[in-house]
């Protein structure tokens, strides 16, 4: 269920359910992670996840088996359903993690104490534990502080913490920079060190963390980060070797999106070199959405950063830019545009033109065909590639203005027949 969907409010009341049910029944139970972090830092939680002495069996029993979801069963993680306003609350057994073999998870688990779960978790900032009944934070691994202080530190010993999961090295940088909070001394020692471990995360589970990492406030950080510990050349494979100038430019780019996603920052990324954006996409095998607006975007800036644009786009075909500039995806590229603006890739001229070309309705951007196929072969066009051909240069020659009614165009056509 999208987050974007939840209410606030529902979600909060569900999570506070879910604990007084468990606490009815002689269990303890506590809001854990990022939705205490959240909350203590002034922000709103809408995902919230419960910790409890209660086993799984028993969060199933509880809740019932139809209300419930036990995929992550074996690691001690039930999903309690929520109605469509509230979402759904995971709620896990207090767990200490067997021995890590893959750079992943664990072998096993071992049902514990708060105290010990709280050990296991990733950093100081989401091991904190709240009781929303009573109110009180309950904190084991100096969590509070460091949210006080704002900085990111690893719980316990930075390169075990790393070493059991590989991706928690991206999520430190995530966390760094959406908070604004600097890495704490050992723990990006850790991730300088542990870096080139990155290859061994999976696909997948690389882009899920990116899509977070490039949708957020401090993207821009965000990859400055991942520059400055060495973590951006395993993340894509090796295929941007770029100087500092490019990547403090991309960053002041990245952070000037008014809809950031990951597409847009493939396409900033790889504006200069649009042969790289297939190898990056299947890196990470993203969706095919994602690749298709990836490429569509660093082709369609290809377009409007042309040398005969003209400066403020005045003197260009419109029936050139017309394709791009009416296309369904004509904001993504007017805000990328924008974002490029700021590192001098766009003059504030074009910028504003093309801005204002996307607002204009869809009849005005793409008025209908003066002609059809049909139209053509009754005027005594050969069926074949000539027809494409003709009707082609027709549309060029209507979004240019050049030919503006049905009847010009049969003229046309019929012309270009005694021509030929």
């Amino acid at each position: 269920m999208p987050l974007s969907h939840i209410d606030p409010i529902a979600a909060r009341m569900f999570a506070v359910e879910v604990v007084k049910k468990l606490r009815q029944q002689g269990y303890e139970a506590v809001w854990a992670g990022g939705c205490v972090r959240d909350q203590l830092s002034g922000r709103v939680p809408v995902d919230y996840d419960v910790a409890t002495s209660a086993h799984p069996d028993s969060v199933r029993e509880l809740f019932g088996r139809r209300h419930t979801i036990a995929i992550g069963a074996a690691f001690g993680v039930i999903t309690v359903i929520g109605s469509k306003a509230s979402g759904n609350v995971e709620v896990a057994t207090y767990r200490s993690d067997a021995e890590y073999v893959d750079g992943r998870r664990p072998v096993g688990v071992t049902f514990c104490d708060a105290q010990e779960d709280a050990l296991r978790r990733d950093f100081t900032i989401n091991g904190l534990f709240f009781d929303p009944v009573e109110e009180v934070v309950v904190d084991y691994v100096g969590g509070q502080r460091d949210l006080d202080e704002g900085i990111i530190r690893a719980i316990g010993d930075p390169s075990m913490r790393f070493g059991e999961d590989h991706l928690r090295m991206l999520r430190a940088v995530r966390f760094s920079a959406n908070f604004a909070f600097p890495l704490e001394s050992h723990t990006r020692d850790a991730i300088d060190l542990l870096a080139h471990q990155l290859v061994l995360v999976s696909p997948e589970r690389l882009a899920a963390e990116l899509r977070l990492m490039f949708s957020r406030i401090g993207r821009g950080q965000a990859l400055r980060l991942l520059v400055g510990t060495g973590l951006v050349n395993p993340l894509f494979g090796g295929r941007l070797n770029k100087t500092e100038s490019f990547w403090s430019s991309a960053s002041d780019a990245l952070d000037a999106l008014n809809e950031p996603s990951l597409p847009l920052t493939i396409a900033i990324l790889c504006r200069e070199e649009p042969e790289l954006v297939a190898g990056i996409c299947n890196h990470l095998r993203l969706s095919n959405y994602e690749r298709r607006l990836a490429a569509w975007l660093v082709e369609a800036l290809s377009v409007l950063s042309a040398k005969d644009a003209g400066s403020d786009y005045s003197h260009a075909p419109w029936s050139r830019l017309q394709p791009w500039l009416a296309h369904e995806w004509r904001f993504q590229l007017a805000d990328i545009v924008g974002s490029l603006a700021v590192i001098h890739c766009f003059s504030s001229e074009k910028v504003a033109w093309v801005r204002q070309q996307v607002q204009r309705t869809d009849a005005e951007l793409n008025p209908s065909h003066l002609l059809r196929g049909n139209d053509l072969l009754q005027l005594g066009v050969p069926s074949g590639p000539v027809v494409g051909h003709l009707l082609n240069q027709l549309r060029s020659l209507q979004l240019d203005e050049k030919i503006i009614s049905r009847e010009a165009a049969v003229e046309w056509v019929k012309q270009q027949c005694v021509d030929e």
